[in-house]
């Protein structure tokens, strides 16, 4: 009940307005479903060159050269004509790379550093794949037949520095791996950042 009399005119209470030129977080339904996306890739490369290390690789450095050739050269054959391992192979990047803007573009400046740390790592993934790991994949397509091979020299050199570059490979993504699923927690709890006036 009102404790002025009737007719007394009320006071005007001001309400506060929010601040001029801080904008309102834009919020997207995509960022969820696509943070998902990117940890799901991610997590499928880091398995893939895991396998390799700790199965692959060595079960064929049991054998003998020449099967050691024809396993690699039809395991990359199998690879490149892959067309499901080339959607998550670039899909890995891409989706990690948008789901940053995204965070960052609603406010969730922590949850876009753990992102923006990943699509780093898997970045370093993807140089040393096309700097060491595919000149040496195209060395050893370019011997040729297994069977008539003669100097298998190219062997060595191939499982010593292929191997290893293929354990940084699987450090690196698994670190991304574990980034993407603290950004995935941190999205879940709907943390944000205030925006500065003009940011988005």
């Amino acid at each position: 009940m009102s404790h002025f009399p009737t007719g007394t005119p009320q006071p005007y209470v001001a309400h506060p307005s929010p601040p001029v030129g801080a904008p309102a977080v834009r919020r997207s339904r995509a960022a969820g479903p696509l943070l998902m996306i990117a940890t799901i890739t991610m997590g499928l490369m880091a398995g893939l060159f895991f396998a390799f290390d700790v199965s692959v690789m060595p079960g064929l450095a049991k054998g003998d050269d020449r099967t050691y050739v024809a396993a690699m050269q039809n395991f990359n054959a199998l690879i490149d004509g892959s067309g499901l391992f080339g959607m998550v192979f670039v899909g890995a990047l891409l989706a990690t790379g948008i789901a940053v803007f995204l965070e960052h573009r609603q406010g969730r400046r922590s949850a876009a550093l753990w992102i923006a740390a990943a699509a780093a790592l898997y970045l370093v993934a993807l140089v040393i794949t096309f700097s060491v790991n595919i000149p040496l994949n195209n060395e050893l397509a370019a011997a040729g037949d297994p069977a008539k091979i003669t100097d298998f020299s190219i062997v060595d050199k191939f499982k010593d520095t292929w191997v290893a570059t293929n354990i940084v490979r699987t450090l690196v993504c698994t670190a991304a791996l574990g980034f993407l699923a603290r950004a995935l927690v941190l999205h879940g709890r709907g943390t944000t950042s205030p925006l500065r006036p003009g940011a988005v």
